[in-house]
């Protein structure tokens, strides 16, 4: 017995270590059983079983990944060379650049690499190479991994993006729940 309660009181601290187990204020979630479910479901958060009529599992595809459809909107003035959503990484084709050396051709390569699905500064890994070609020589070129304002500047605009895309689909989800249960879900009233 006493072993067992020790090993109780240690899996409990490595969990609570981990992150695993997350602490809540009652102030931002509700404390009733009932509402709290009602919030969650209103927000498109949690899962559900036993639903009837439901087959197989539930996949992410990338329409419903936010950062993903951000990224495509962001980069939609250049083609992808790359686009794996599964891979989690997107990769444009070689775009022209404003030169400031008449002499030379210069391009650019974005690439967004996906870190976690969470809205978050540090979700998106952002690239950016630089193709330098003289213009009257062949094979003349020089390729770098650059870092410029620009990395931060296409990351901001990402999250941004991503931001408004989440709240408009929170909104969504709220607004046809209310449709399909306007006095509250039936199954929560018990």
């Amino acid at each position: 017995m006493k072993k067992f309660t020790i090993l109780l009181i240690t899996v409990a601290f490595i969990l609570t270590g981990c992150g695993i187990y997350k602490r809540s204020d009652i102030k931002d979630n509700p404390g009733n059983v009932k509402e709290r479910v009602q919030k969650n479901i209103e927000e498109g958060r949690g899962i559900r079983f036993g639903k009837k009529g439901a087959a197989g599992g539930v996949f992410d595809f990338a329409s419903s990944n936010e950062l993903w459809r951000a990224s495509i909107d962001v980069l939609d003035f250049v083609p992808f060379t790359n686009a794996s959503y599964s891979g989690g990484i997107l990769i444009t084709d070689w775009f022209s650049g404003n030169s400031k050396v008449e002499s030379e051709k210069r391009q650019l390569k974005i690439t967004v690499r996906f870190l976690t699905n969470e809205i978050r500064s540090d979700a998106l890994g952002i690239t950016i190479h630089e193709k330098k070609c003289k213009l009257n020589t062949i094979n003349d070129c020089s390729t770098n991994k650059i870092s410029s304002n620009l990395e931060n500047e296409i990351k901001l605009a990402i999250l941004k993006r991503a931001t408004i895309l989440r709240s408009k689909e929170f909104k969504k989800n709220k607004e046809a729940y209310r449709k399909k249960y306007p006095k509250g879900n039936p199954s929560l009233t018990n």
